[in-house]
């Protein structure tokens, strides 16, 4: 893989920026979330998972729980939190920790962006985002996912490259502009 370039400092400013502020304004919001989460699916009502980081490192990235501890079994209220994408607003706490970018491709289990061959390994050069281009395309992902005879097949084999494509695109074209139309973008598919 190529020296990993410098992280952009407006970048580093976005992110922790709007966080911060985002997570002062809706932290009574979220806290209602984690006791329902709490009170539905178990407690605690967060979900930790290893994802593939930036360089390829690993870390843990945090959502609300949407299936029952017990049944394994997604509850009404999780089937709610992920359409809403409601599920995903903890993953502000991996952004502070500087884990994630509020843009950049979004953070996939190991055995996927970690095992990446030539330029497409450019993508590790990016921190995990919220949101991104690719995100956005896919946002029903699990219903596309859902209506396939073979899952795992059409992820690999046509979901997963699509998604390095567009995440290598914004790789190539990364500014502060195209970050900004990104956040406009996802706030705008979120509030339909």
């Amino acid at each position: 893989m190529a020296q990993v370039k410098k992280y952009p400092w407006w970048k580093a400013v976005m992110d922790y920026g709007l966080s911060f502020a985002a997570m002062i304004v809706l932290m009574p919001f979220l806290l209602v979330l984690f006791t329902v989460a709490s009170i539905d699916t178990g407690f605690p009502g967060i979900f930790r998972q290893k994802r593939i980081g930036r360089e390829g490192k690993i870390f843990i990235i945090y959502k609300f729980k949407t299936y029952h501890s017990k049944t394994f079994t997604k509850s009404k209220i999780g089937c709610w939190l992920r359409k809403t994408k409601l599920d995903e607003l903890p993953q502000l706490f991996n952004v502070l920790k500087g884990d994630m970018s509020l843009v950049g491709p979004r953070p996939d289990i190991p055995g996927y962006y970690d095992k990446l061959k030539g330029e497409d390994r450019l993508v590790l050069q990016l921190k995990p985002g919220l949101t991104s281009e690719a995100g956005i395309e896919f946002r029903n992902e699990e219903d596309l996912l859902d209506q396939q005879k073979d899952p795992l097949t059409y992820n690999d084999e046509i979901l997963f490259p699509a998604k390095v494509k567009m995440n290598l695109n914004y790789y190539h074209h990364l500014s502060f502009k195209k970050d900004a139309q990104i956040l406009l973008t996802t706030f705008s598919v979120l509030s339909k």
